[in-house]
């Protein structure tokens, strides 16, 4: 039993066996790349940009500070950052390349080439060095993640001493009544939303089952302790249908 589920996982509500999902979930983002953008404000009402700009405040960029975005897609984080912090790097890293390409082609891409790289990478095995990053930041994404430890582990080793880790992810709202009515939008309205939209309701019934398979903030907070951060904090957005984490490589 204890074999089965190491090698297990979930997809969505689905059990698949570890190494198949990345591939998964490779195919999901493929498929929705070129409507990823314009999916994200019909899902979100727009609200999507709003916590994108609390993750921002909340992080407070410096001068000359380098970013790691990781499952950073299409650049939404990146191109805030490099926004906010003069003379500073943005490396946004993503395991689906056709995500990369999207985000490329962004009027902000160009603006902000000579600080800003894209690189095709796995959050569970980084090709960066050791300590080469002050800041970790990934939105969205770490819901995705076959081992979502190995994750948190590969950030704490990017990172340099005194660098801070941003997460932002779906989470759980704090009161049974409206998260039941959130989780009826989510179910009924979302997966159709990317059948017209996007010609794909299958990746999108995927997205929402993953938001509910994804630990509450007082779990989530906890694996990143585990991972050996420091002065781990969380903050709900939109009475917690999603929530920031913070932490602090000590």
């Amino acid at each position: 039993m204890t074999q089965d589920r190491q090698q297990n996982t979930h997809f969505g509500f689905q059990t698949v066996p570890e190494a198949e999902k990345a591939g998964m979930v490779h195919g999901v983002f493929t498929r929705v790349a070129n409507r990823y953008d314009v999916m994200n404000d019909l899902m979100s009402v727009g609200i999507h940009r709003l916590w994108k700009d609390a993750l921002m405040d909340w992080l407070a960029p410096q001068p000359g500070q380098r970013l790691l975005d990781v499952a950073g897609g299409t650049g939404d984080v990146a191109f805030r950052f490099l926004t906010r912090a003069k003379s500073a790097h943005a490396t946004v890293c993503d395991m689906t390349e056709s995500m990369l390409v999207e985000g490329r082609k962004r009027a902000e891409a160009e603006n902000m080439a000579p600080s800003l790289d894209w690189v095709v990478g796995d959050a569970m095995a980084l090709p960066f060095p050791d300590r080469s990053f002050d800041v970790y930041t990934i939105s969205f994404g770490i819901r995705n993640v076959t081992r979502i430890a190995d994750a948190l582990t590969e950030a704490y080793r990017v990172l340099r001493p005194g660098g801070r880790l941003m997460v932002l992810e779906f989470s759980q709202i704090p009161n049974d009544l409206m998260q039941k009515a959130y989780d009826l939008y989510s179910f009924n309205v979302i997966p159709l939303m990317g059948q017209i939209v996007a010609n794909d309701r299958a990746s999108y019934q995927y997205l929402v089952e993953s938001i509910r398979k994804f630990p509450d903030q007082e779990a989530f907070a906890a694996m990143i302790r585990q991972a050996g951060f420091g002065q781990v904090k969380y903050r709900n957005l939109s009475m917690g249908i999603a929530a920031l984490h913070s932490g602090w490589k000590i």
